[in-house]
């Protein structure tokens, strides 16, 4: 079992930076594919970034590429979302997901969700 729990979510002027971090406890998250997905009001809840176990591989949805970095720390069983240039359009609830094993970009292939953090980009 894997728990996650995401921080660093609050209100931020259109065109600042804020980024977002995910702890896991419960296992290590070294053997894990991570990703980042956000869902707007009356909006599915869509694929952000993504970062493979060994961070040699990385997925970026087109609407955040260049703007967003995901990275993790393996030996702190941490993953981060460096969000720069935000957009009122970026205001999400951003979730953490982990998936055992390889990369992937589907929302149903992922295992373990934490609780999300609201962020919120005023114009």
């Amino acid at each position: 079992q894997v728990h996650l729990v995401e921080s660093g979510g609050g209100l931020v002027q259109a065109g600042g930076s804020r980024r977002l971090s995910c702890a896991a406890s419960g296992r290590t998250i070294s053997s894990y594919a991570m990703g980042w997905f956000r869902q707007a009001p009356g909006k599915e809840r869509e694929l952000v970034a993504a970062i493979n176990w060994s961070d040699s591989n990385r997925f970026y949805a087109d609407s955040v590429k260049g703007r967003f970095t995901i990275s993790r720390d393996n030996a702190k069983s941490t993953v981060y979302l460096q969000m720069n240039s935000l957009k009122p359009e970026d205001t999400a609830v951003y979730y953490c997901a982990a998936k055992l094993g390889s990369m992937r970009l589907r929302e149903d292939e992922y295992h373990y969700w934490g609780q999300g953090t609201q962020v919120t980009v005023s114009s």
